[in-house]
């Protein structure tokens, strides 16, 4: 992993329930509905210069309710809805895999598929990023468990928990923040303390 000399500092992002309303399985463009908070948050992540990274469970293409073709035009208009507004990912990662209900090739128990941390550790080495200056923001425990099982701190999206969702947690541990949405994750990350040890590392490189 990149050594904090040369940091880089992302904000991961899962997907369904985070940029976009979470409508089941989203398999084609006109089922995809941008949040209205998502790409002025995202923007104001850029102008910080945090690096914004998708890290997202598309089981859907290993069930074959879509193709990996589909995702990609999926993901490509969320890029293009944010462009709109400023608003940059630097890189969308899925995985397409389900270890017990998807066919051929995507039938495995891969290390991409969160809570496994596969996303986040290649996206730490395509990006150059320190993951333990880094935020995983997600409305899910498998999102909050891949974050900590890459070093990452982890909010979570959604206050109304039931709880059976917290009784679920593997490891006991807490999310960092809980917010509504992500204007509301973004407004916490921004804040942070370490932000500004961050911009005066960065300011330097």
């Amino acid at each position: 992993m990149p050594s904090r000399d040369n940091l880089v500092r992302a904000v991961f992002l899962d997907r369904d329930g985070v940029i976009n309303k979470d409508v089941g399985h989203l398999s084609q463009v006109v089922q995809l509905q941008v949040l209205p908070d998502a790409p002025k948050a995202i923007k104001r992540l850029n102008d910080h210069g945090l690096t914004v990274v998708v890290v997202t469970n598309q089981s859907a293409i290993g069930r074959g309710i879509c193709t990996e073709d589909d995702v990609e035009e999926i993901n490509r208009s969320i890029a293009i809805r944010l462009s709109e507004d400023g608003a940059k990912i630097e890189r969308f990662y899925y995985c397409p895999h389900h270890p017990t209900e998807a066919n051929g090739k995507y039938l495995q128990a891969c290390q991409c598929r969160k809570p496994n941390p596969g996303m986040l550790l290649q996206a730490s080495r395509d990006l150059g990023i320190y993951l333990g200056d880094s935020i995983m923001v997600g409305d899910q425990i498998t999102d909050l468990e891949a974050g900590w099982r890459a070093g990452c701190r982890a909010i979570l999206v959604g206050k109304d928990r039931n709880p059976d969702f917290w009784e679920k947690l593997g490891s006991g541990r807490q999310p960092d923040q809980v917010v509504e949405g992500i204007g509301e994750a973004v407004d916490w990350i921004l804040k942070d303390a370490s932000l500004e040890e961050y911009n005066k590392t960065d300011r330097k490189a």
